[in-house]
């Protein structure tokens, strides 16, 4: 009974990280995504500067969608719970680099960038 509700847990992690994932997916990839757009038109960055600085805006979108993927398969093919690694690390790194940057600049720490990544990653953990 012990085992059975432990792996209950594990899933339980896993899938709240998938979940939490794939809501930075829609708000960073379409809400965000939008204002950002937005902005970055109004700038004054050259037409490939804009590309660039919205491509590299997605990515990250790209990156949830990924990380929630991974952790639902995870959380229905446990032996498989070493690919899970890359996304804690992944998401620890990206939750220090905010944190890094907004060392230099406060308003970075007013974007949810860091408590995603990295409750993303603890979820992860916990859930391996």
């Amino acid at each position: 009974m012990e085992l059975w509700q432990n792996k209950i847990m594990q899933n339980w992690f896993l899938i709240s990280g998938a979940i939490l994932s794939f809501l930075g997916v829609i708000f960073h990839g379409f809400v965000g995504g939008k204002i950002y757009k937005t902005n970055i038109n109004k700038s004054d960055l050259e037409s490939l500067g804009k590309t660039l600085s919205m491509f590299s805006w997605q990515f990250h979108t790209i990156f949830l969608f990924i990380t929630s993927c991974t952790l639902i398969y995870i959380a229905y093919n446990p032996e498989f719970a070493i690919a899970a690694y890359p996304i804690i690390y992944m998401n620890v790194l990206g939750a220090a680099y905010f944190f890094i940057l907004g060392t230099g600049n406060r308003e970075v720490l007013k974007m949810p960038g860091a408590i995603l990544m990295g409750s993303i990653a603890l979820l992860a953990w916990l859930g391996i």
